[in-house]
């Protein structure tokens, strides 16, 4: 058993391949590949499944100067599992390889996978405290 108590998540920073604008990125991100993660939801076990698509705005831009920070990515992706345990057992069975597998293949039309970092974070809920256990 996992030191790791309770949910976790996988968490997948994306970068748009170089050829793609954000637009294209987000709209092939939304649609094609978002259907298939919702149809691979089961084989890879996770319940809750998130993109949140960068605003190409002024305001990223600002906050970016402002701290001398890198380009944002262009969304974030975020898979919650019931454990850490759960997400090796996903990725053990021949379904869930194949799941894995196919969305994989499918990220190499729009991600730059050599610059999106993925993940396994736990979430430290700090405020409000009565929305779970502050650190």
């Amino acid at each position: 058993m996992s030191a790791v108590e309770g949910p976790v998540k996988l968490v997948f920073c994306l970068r748009r391949r170089p050829d793609l604008t954000r637009d294209e990125f987000q709209a092939y991100w939304g649609g094609r590949h978002g259907e298939l993660g919702i149809a691979n939801a089961e084989a890879l076990g996770y319940s809750r499944y998130v993109q949140s698509h960068t605003l190409t705005i002024d305001l990223n831009d600002a906050l970016q100067a402002g701290r001398g920070a890198p380009e944002a990515f262009d969304g974030v992706v975020e898979l919650t599992f019931p454990s850490l345990d759960a997400i090796a057992e996903t990725f053990s069975g021949r379904e869930g390889r194949r799941a894995a597998r196919e969305l994989l293949d499918d990220e190499q039309h729009f991600v730059d996978l050599a610059t999106s970092p993925i993940f396994v974070v736990q979430e430290r809920h700090m405020w409000p405290v009565d929305q779970g256990q502050a650190d």
